[in-house]
C-alpha cells in the first residue's frame, strides 16, 4: 500500500513549527519492518547531506576558485536557475509521455500565474544571489555562521508581519544564536580573514530566506499548492529577470573574456551546479517526509557541524578554540529553538488538515 504524499502546505506548517505528521509516523510504523524504515531513513538523510554538502563546495570552487578565476557570480546564479527551469520542463513532458514513471506535475507558462508569483520570485533571486555571494567572500567554514540569523529573522518577521509572539525560551534562543554570530565575526576578524563584505550578504541572505516563508505561504495557491510549479515559475521568472543585472554589472563581457568559456569541463561543473540546486530541494522535501520536520532540523544542523569540519580540513585551516565555540553557540541555540518550538506546538492544538486540492509537490 503506497504512501500518501505531504501537501505541501502541510510541509510548511510543519518545518515552521515543528511539528511532525502523526498519520505518515503511524503507517511507517504500521506497515514497514524497523530495520527496512531505518535503512530507507539512513538513504535519505544520507542523500540530503550528500547533496547538500557538494552544492557548497562546488559553488565555492565555480565562484572563488583561484585556478578557474571566474569572477561572474551573477551568472553562475542565472546559470543555475536556467538548468533547474529545463529540469522542470523536461520533468514535465517525461511525466506526460510515461505517466507511470515520473509523477511530476503538468507545467506551462501562464503570463498570468507569473506575473502573481513576481514578488516572490524578486525574494527569491535575493536569496540564491547573496547566498553565493556570501560564499564567495566568506571561506566554506564560516558559511554557516554567516548566514546563521534566519532563525533571528523568523521570529522579527513573524512580530511585524503577522503579529506573532514569541516565548522568553525561544527568544533566549536567538540570544545565543546572535551571540555566535558576533563572537564568530570577531574571531574572523582576530585570525584576519574576515570579509565584512561576505558577512553583510549572509545577513542579508537570512532575511530574504525568512521573507521566502513568508511569501511562499502567500503564493502557494496561485500555482495550486504545488512546490514544483512554484519552482518552475520562480526560476523562469529569475532567468528573465537576471538578463539586465548581467549586463549592467558588465559581466556578459566578463564571460567573453574567460579563458576557459569553450571547455567542456567548465560547463560540466556549471551543469552539475544546476542540477545539485535542483536535487537540494526534492531532497530536503524527502527527508521530511521520510522524519520529520524536527529531525530534519537536527539533521541539517549535524550536517552543518560535518561541513564546517570537514571545510577545515580540505582547506588545511587552523581555528582557535573561540572559533570552534561560536559554532557551536550558532548550531547548539538553532537545535534548541527548534525543541523550544516543537514542545510548545505539542500544547496547542493542531491546525486543519489543508483542502483536498491542494497538491502536493514531492513525487519523483
Amino acid at each position: 500500500m503506497n504512501r500518501a504524499p505531504l501537501k505541501r502546505s502541510r510541509i510548511l506548517h510543519m518545518a515552521l513549527t515543528g511539528a511532525s505528521d502523526p498519520s505518515a509516523e503511524a503507517e511507517a510504523s504500521g506497515e514497514k519492518p524497523f530495520l527496512l524504515r531505518a535503512l530507507q531513513i539512513a538513504l535519505v538523510v544520507s542523500l540530503y547531506w550528500v547533496t547538500s554538502i557538494s552544492m557548497v563546495f562546488l559553488n565555492k570552487y565555480l565562484l572563488d576558485s583561484p585556478s578557474l578565476r571566474l569572477d561572474t557570480p551573477i551568472f553562475v546564479t542565472f546559470y543555475q536557475c536556467l538548468v533547474t527551469t529545463l529540469l522542470c520542463k523536461g520533468l514535465s513532458a517525461l511525466a506526460t509521455c510515461c505517466p507511470g514513471a515520473v509523477d511530476f506535475p503538468s507545467l506551462r507558462l501562464d503570463l498570468r500565474v507569473a506575473r502573481s508569483v513576481l514578488p516572490l520570485s524578486v525574494v527569491f533571486i535575493g536569496m540564491i544571489t547573496f547566498n553565493n555571494l556570501c560564499l564567495k567572500y566568506v571561506g566554506v567554514a564560516f558559511y554557516n555562521v554567516g548566514r546563521s540569523l534566519t532563525t533571528v529573522f523568523n521570529v522579527l518577521l513573524s512580530y511585524l508581519l503577522l503579529k506573532q509572539t514569541t516565548s522568553f525560551y525561544a527568544l533566549l534562543t536567538c540570544g545565543i544564536i546572535i551571540g555566535g554570530f558576533w563572537l564568530g565575526v570577531d574571531q574572523e576578524g582576530a585570525e584576519g580573514t574576515l570579509s565584512w563584505l561576505g558577512t553583510v550578504f549572509g545577513v542579508l541572505a537570512s532575511l530574504c530566506v525568512s521573507l521566502n516563508a513568508i511569501y511562499t505561504k502567500k503564493v502557494l495557491p496561485a500555482v495550486d499548492g504545488s512546490i514544483w510549479r512554484l519552482t518552475f515559475y520562480n526560476n523562469a521568472n529569475a532567468c528573465i529577470l537576471f538578463l539586465p543585472l548581467l549586463l549592467l554589472l558588465g559581466e556578459l563581457q566578463a564571460l567573453r573574456d574567460f579563458a576557459q568559456l569553450g571547455s567542456a569541463h567548465f560547463w560540466g561543473m556549471m551543469t552539475l551546479g544546476g542540477l545539485f540546486g535542483f536535487a537540494i530541494g526534492y531532497v530536503t522535501g524527502l527527508q521530511i517526509k521520510f522524519t520529520s520536520p524536527l529531525t530534519h532540523n537536527v539533521s541539517g544542523t549535524a550536517k552543518a557541524c560535518a561541513q564546517t569540519v570537514l571545510a577545515v580540513l580540505y582547506y588545511e585551516e587552523t581555528k582557535s578554540f573561540l572559533w570552534w565555540t561560536s559554532n557551536m553557540m550558532v548550531l547548539g541555540g538553532s537545535s534548541a529553538y527548534t525543541w523550544v518550538r516543537g514542545r510548545e506546538m505539542k500544547k496547542t492544538p493542531e491546525e486543519p488538515s489543508p483542502k483536498e486540492g491542494e497538491k502536493s509537490a514531492m513525487g519523483v
